[in-house]
């Protein structure tokens, strides 16, 4: 898969009816991972959304999440840059250029579910995450 670029929407406790009118607006099919099936077993987020992946027929990808409590979300400044593919050496450029003079929120590095990830804010106050895929799956 080549790199490609796509929003990520963040929500405070409504991603899953927001990412279900988007399926209907635009078609496709969406998914749907819940902060418990990855183990976080605490009722106030449990049944929230982690991540929400819709792909649309016209090519379209559109990605969100429920913001968990205690990390900040400020409506009108709800969406995050996503980058995501297989082309790691790619991506890592685009992580080292993206990072290097703004604020790492997440290390770039393994995580729970197999692909390396980070997110940042580059130095114009521009939110990014970077998914690399392990081409696995």
């Amino acid at each position: 898969m080549a790199s490609r670029l796509n929003p990520y929407l963040s929500f405070r406790d409504d991603a899953r009816p927001a990412m279900e009118f988007y399926r209907e607006v635009f078609g496709g099919t969406l998914t749907l991972s819940t902060f418990g099936e990855f183990g976080n077993d605490d009722p106030a987020v449990a049944d929230k959304v982690m991540h929400a992946q819709l792909e649309t027929p016209s090519g379209y990808t559109l990605m969100g999440a429920d913001t968990p409590p205690g990390m900040e979300y400020t409506p009108g400044s709800s969406i995050t840059v996503s980058l995501s593919g297989d082309d790691a050496e790619q991506l890592r450029g685009y992580w080292k250029k993206l990072s290097a003079s703004g604020t790492v929120t997440v290390e770039l590095e393994k995580q729970m579910w197999g692909d390396e990830f980070g997110a940042c804010v580059d130095r114009f106050g521009t939110a990014w995450m970077v998914n690399i895929g392990t081409g696995e799956g």
